[in-house]
């Protein structure tokens, strides 16, 4: 993967939304893009994440959380963070490093039934879906 686009998302946790946004972007990158997710607080992989990606035929249960790196960081081409937290804590990057902010609602945060919690994921792994989909088109 030496000439691919290079990304990491990135999210307290990295339990959900930055994982998901991972597992999109290798499978819509077809190779062309080497995608990586971090939390700043790493906890689990959310088992309502996967859930919700395997709806959409994207296996992402191998992820594991990991903890935000900032040397791998600034080796990215982009940077998303997809929380206020972590747009926060993210620290200053090389110019040449751009960095994006998808202000993401928590879908763990939500309370409920498993099929309402399921519902939130789904409706922000939806969102995502839609910003992975037009990052990918800036890079063709």
């Amino acid at each position: 993967m030496g000439n691919a686009f290079k990304v990491m998302f990135v999210c307290t946790g990295n339990s959900a939304r930055s994982q998901m946004a991972e597992g999109f972007a290798r499978h819509f990158g077809q190779g062309r893009i080497e995608a990586h997710s971090a939390g700043m607080e790493p906890s689990r992989l959310n088992p309502f994440a996967v859930a919700a990606m395997q709806e959409k035929g994207i296996d992402i249960s191998h992820q594991r959380s990991k903890v935000f790196d900032e040397g791998l960081a600034r080796r990215m081409d982009v940077v998303v963070t997809v929380c206020g937290n972590a747009d926060k804590r993210c620290p200053i990057l090389p110019p040449e490093v751009k960095k994006l902010h998808w202000p993401l609602e928590d879908p763990a945060a939500a309370r409920g039934t498993d099929a309402e919690i399921l519902a939130k994921f789904r409706e922000i792994r939806d969102q995502i879906e839609a910003r992975l989909r037009e990052l990918v088109r800036t890079l063709k």
